[in-house]
């Protein structure tokens, strides 16, 4: 008999073990990460830190040395490139997308390789804990391998980054006072509102911008959720369901979309603030032509 290779048979033994959780012989999967190592070094930080590496060396082994004539792997990166700054640029604005295209093109491979990890089977089902063997078919209480979005800390440092580049961005490229004025100013035009009326506007203006002030606080917990939510509500899903294909199909589909979102609020976000700006030079641009 012909002898099985010890890589397959790990590959057997994961995809085994994933689906024996997924049927019901396991737990519901914890909201919670797991510590791995002493108590700060959960499973989602070192699958993060370990999917991130992979990213990165992937990356450079597909771009390579860059040159006029792209390879292919090249070509596919600036594929990628052309079309995610196509997306953001007219959000952004031009003078802040230098600044913040970098930060956006991250958060969009992170995430969205990051949501796609809880489909490889043996993710998130694979550990030990209760049972006899490592592996932990029936009774797994420390799951090795963890999404880093589908765990509430992994989702909110990464709100917390976009909310502080969108500060400093929107500091360098706008200004405290565009910025206090975007939120409290009275965007009424005054040489075409009666006088008596145009106090009373900034009063509204003004509650409106304590209300907008209090949205902007808050974006950091609306952004981290809403990623969380949906990436653990599709882990468990995907458990609950027994891995059926049509849930991977519609699992990858989400991951897609909520990258996409993550990415694009953020964006948003700078360019309600620093986009002004491009209109305004285009009008000049316009008026100096004619």
């Amino acid at each position: 008999m012909t002898r099985v290779p010890s890589l397959s048979k790990l590959l057997l033994l994961l995809f085994g073990a994933s689906m024996a959780c997924a049927a019901g012989d396991g737990p519901a999967v914890s909201p919670t990460a797991t510590p791995l190592i002493g108590e700060y070094v959960t499973n989602s930080m070192l699958t993060g830190l370990v999917v991130s590496s992979i990213l990165v060396l992937l990356l450079m082994k597909l771009v390579g040395k860059p040159s006029m004539v792209p390879s292919k792997g090249q070509a596919v990166v600036e594929s990628l490139m052309l079309g995610l700054k196509e997306l953001f640029l007219p959000i952004v604005g031009k003078k802040a997308f230098p600044s913040a295209f970098p930060l956006l093109l991250t958060f969009f491979v992170f995430i969205l390789f990051h949501n796609w990890m809880g489909l490889l089977p043996g993710v998130g089902t694979v550990g030990w804990g209760l049972g006899e063997n490592w592996w932990q078919l029936e009774k797994m209480t420390k799951p090795i391998v963890r999404p880093f979005t589908s765990e509430v800390n992994g989702t909110l440092a990464l709100a917390l980054i976009s909310f502080g580049a969108w500060f400093i961005i929107v500091m360098k490229y706008a200004g405290p006072r565009v910025l206090l004025f975007d939120i409290f100013g009275n965007k009424a035009d005054k040489s075409e509102t009666p006088g008596w009326l145009y106090p009373i506007l900034s009063v509204v203006f003004l509650i409106v911008g304590v209300i907008e002030l209090i949205s902007i606080g808050i974006r950091p917990l609306t952004l981290s959720v809403r990623l969380y939510g949906n990436i653990f509500g599709g882990e468990s899903l995907l458990h609950g369901t027994s891995f059926i294909f049509l849930a991977y199909f519609f699992e990858l589909f989400v991951g897609l979309v909520q990258a996409t979102v993550f990415t694009l609020l953020s964006a948003v976000y700078i360019g309600l603030i620093c986009n002004h700006g491009d209109d305004h030079d285009h009008e000049e641009g316009a008026a100096k032509a004619h």
